[in-house]
């Protein structure tokens, strides 16, 4: 559940304070959005009226939140304790929480590198304020759209090599793409990039045919999140063509190498949100 901006994560407990920004806080932000669905301070009300509304639909949409980020730290697990990975780029990466994913692969591996992405300006004032004295973790501005400049820019060719594998991990950002805006062209143009041996990430919310993912799905469109975020499981699995997919696949969330930290793991909720993460052979 992020945009192009991102997702939202908070560093709890951080001494670092981030830098000024002119935030319009009349507009909703996705960031901030999912901030304040786990149970971060850095949204207002605007936000927080989105997310009630989406919650008032249906109420377990903070659980999908917390265990997209379950999710994401066990596949960012994967990739540096099993898979090798020592080079990260998270599109869309979102307002810092507990568990962030240099936190979580550096834990693993002290040499791993990290490019958090993210055009939020409140996000790149926390994140900077966070990674001030990390110089192996960087975030710079950037759009999904615009991969171009995220690849180029100075502080990913600093980081990241690549023509040795690296992973890209596009945590509930294609879901806000409208369809004009070619969803599966942006993760082919992605695909391209990779060298053999790297690793794309994808999770988004998935239309289950059942009517909570229709209301959620209208409650995301009436508050700001998008048109399209729930499309099928057979449109998503497009995203990893010609990749080969890590065990168990493209699944919900609460079913990727579950640890004890998923939220209700067995509330049929976690169907509306799915994960998976593939290699480029």
């Amino acid at each position: 559940m992020t945009d192009p901006a991102g997702a939202g994560r908070r560093q709890a407990g951080s001494a670092a304070q981030p830098d000024l920004v002119d935030v319009n806080t009349d507009e909703v932000s996705i960031a901030r959005v999912y901030d304040y669905c786990l149970d971060g301070k850095d949204n207002f009300a605007v936000d927080r009226a989105a997310a009630q509304a989406m919650i008032e639909a249906v109420p377990e949409t903070p659980l999908l939140a917390k265990a997209n980020r379950c999710f994401l730290r066990a596949a960012v697990r994967h990739l540096v304790g099993e898979a090798g990975i020592r080079q990260i780029v998270d599109i869309g990466s979102g307002l810092p929480t507990a568990g962030n994913v240099h936190e979580i692969a550096q834990e693993i591996a002290s040499d791993v590198r990290v490019v958090y992405v993210d055009n939020d300006p409140i996000v790149l004032a926390h994140g900077r304020a966070l990674l001030a004295t990390d110089n192996r973790t960087t975030v710079i501005q950037g759009d999904l759209r615009e991969a171009d400049a995220i690849f180029d820019h100075p502080e990913t060719r600093r980081l990241v090599d690549t023509t040795e594998p690296f992973a890209v991990l596009l945590g509930g950002i294609l879901m806000h793409l409208e369809d004009e805006e070619d969803p599966e062209g942006v993760a082919a143009g992605i695909r391209e990039r990779l060298p053999s041996g790297g690793y794309l990430l994808v999770s988004n919310t998935c239309d289950t045919g059942e009517p909570r993912a229709r209301e959620l799905a209208k409650a995301f469109a009436e508050n700001g999140m998008g048109n399209r975020c729930f499309r099928s499981w057979e449109e998503q699995i497009r995203y990893f063509d010609g990749l080969e997919l890590v065990e168990p696949g493209l699944v919900p969330n609460n079913r990727w190498r579950p640890g004890p930290d998923v939220p209700d793991p067995d509330n049929p909720a976690h169907a509306l949100h799915i994960g998976g993460l593939g290699r480029k052979p």
